[in-house]
């Protein structure tokens, strides 16, 4: 039994926060990037809902377009830049939530949704010079290797990395004020970015995604009480190579619920993260490892259980105290062994991942569930990326999920995909 997962995307070459691609336009540019996926699977839609051995046997195959971006940068002058990036997600055309305070504060959807249409970046940049900038609002949060570097052609397999994208979410962007700039020179080279921006609501923490359906945006404004503190520094002086660390902090997740009145106790949380790239002629290797706490997590379990059944979050249990992510990917260049390589733009692939997003779960008086293996996934994924032109990339890959060190069904996934890169216009 197997699963083929068709991919077919769309990339571009996202500029980046340094000053570097700051000047790689005059006025203007416009851009973005998309996907189209289809999959072909050999188990159920619920791992939980399947058989005592794991997933469900079910041949079943989907098609979707997961994202479609289009982006733009101006310049007003040589100290200002305006930078804006809208995503289409799954075709869709997004919904809103209102908390009716006038019928007991119950929750009510205000429009219907196949995906989401969300206003993924949305800001001004202040550049004094290289190595200061301050940039406020919609923004990407630099947390991981793929929030940070999400296009298309910045990972190997048809679809974004597993483990990040599970316990993050992803793209994250969120509102606030941002600082950063480049430091040093050659061999002592280095970037940075601090962040104040809205943080995460723990009522949307739960047993699958720990952390990541706690990011807001379900209603028209997003609550400030406990913003969230971002660092993330680069270390770029060796060609080809980044090695990259951040962290996430906030100080109450609580204090950010859609009702004050839900958490009699804070939720602190931090996640933090290292990553390295280095591209070289011949192979490109990237790796990361992602992990965090967040405090009171029984407590939290419990009261996450009685959310009223109208709300938009899961309510799924326990919520993990910690929850973790790693991988590593290689690919082979193989146009440098060859006489005509520009023309045969090939890069075989591998990549390894783990991750859990119930890696440690308190059981105590509050919460007396244990974690479920069922979430602790192995998977190796193998594949062939492959460029006409530069713009273009056409992927395969087959992928095998080990659930819960071989206790369960694994799961399988053979992958087809193409993506494209472009600014379209550039001025």
């Amino acid at each position: 039994m197997f699963n083929v997962q068709c991919s077919i995307g769309v990339a571009y070459a996202q500029w980046n926060n340094d000053s570097t691609e700051m000047d790689s336009y005059g006025r203007y540019r416009v851009g973005g990037y998309g996907e189209i996926l289809g999959q072909f699977k050999n188990y159920g839609i619920n791992r939980f809902n399947g058989t005592a051995q794991g997933n469900s046997d079910f041949k079943r195959n989907t098609i979707s377009i997961p994202r479609l971006v289009l982006a733009g940068d101006y310049k007003f002058n040589k100290h200002w830049n305006l930078g804006v990036e809208v995503e289409f997600e799954a075709g869709g055309t997004g919904t809103a939530y209102e908390i009716e305070n006038t019928e007991n504060g119950e929750y009510e959807t205000e429009v219907e949704k196949g995906g989401e249409v969300a206003l993924e970046q949305f800001h001004l940049t202040y550049r004094l010079n290289n190595a200061f900038m301050v940039r406020v609002g919609h923004q990407i949060v630099p947390v991981g290797l793929t929030n940070t570097h999400h296009e298309p052609i910045n990972f190997f397999g048809t679809v974004r990395p597993e483990g990040e994208t599970t316990l993050l979410p992803s793209t994250w962007h969120e509102t606030g004020i941002s600082f950063l700039g480049e430091l040093g020179r050659k061999w002592a080279s280095f970037d940075y970015q601090f962040m104040i921006v809205g943080g995460l609501n723990a009522n949307g923490f739960d047993r699958n995604t720990w952390v990541a359906s706690g990011k807001q945006g379900f209603f028209e404004v997003d609550n400030f009480t406990s913003p969230a503190y971002v660092a993330r520094i680069n270390y770029r002086g060796v060609p080809g190579l980044r090695l990259g660390a951040s962290v996430y902090h906030v100080h109450n997740a609580a204090a950010n619920s859609d009702k004050p009145q839900t958490y009699t106790f804070n939720v602190p949380v931090t996640i933090w993260s290292v990553d390295a790239q280095y591209r070289h002629r011949y192979f490109t290797v990237r790796g990361n490892i992602l992990s965090g706490n967040i405090g009171n997590s029984s407590l939290l379990t419990a009261k996450n259980n009685r959310l009223s059944n109208k709300s938009p979050y899961s309510r799924l249990a326990p919520i993990a105290e910690r929850g973790v992510s790693y991988g590593v990917e290689a690919g082979l260049n193989l146009k440098t062994f060859m006489k005509n390589g520009k023309y045969l733009d090939f890069v075989p692939f591998v990549r390894y991942e783990y991750y859990n997003p119930q890696e440690k779960v308190i059981v105590d008086a509050n919460n007396l569930k244990g974690a479920d293996d069922r979430l602790k996934t192995q998977m190796w994924v193998a594949g062939l990326n492959y460029r006409p032109i530069p713009n273009i990339i056409i992927k395969a890959d087959y992928t095998v999920r080990r659930i819960g060190n071989g206790k369960y069904k694994s799961e399988n996934e053979f992958g087809l995909g193409v993506a494209y890169v472009g600014w379209f216009l550039k001025h």
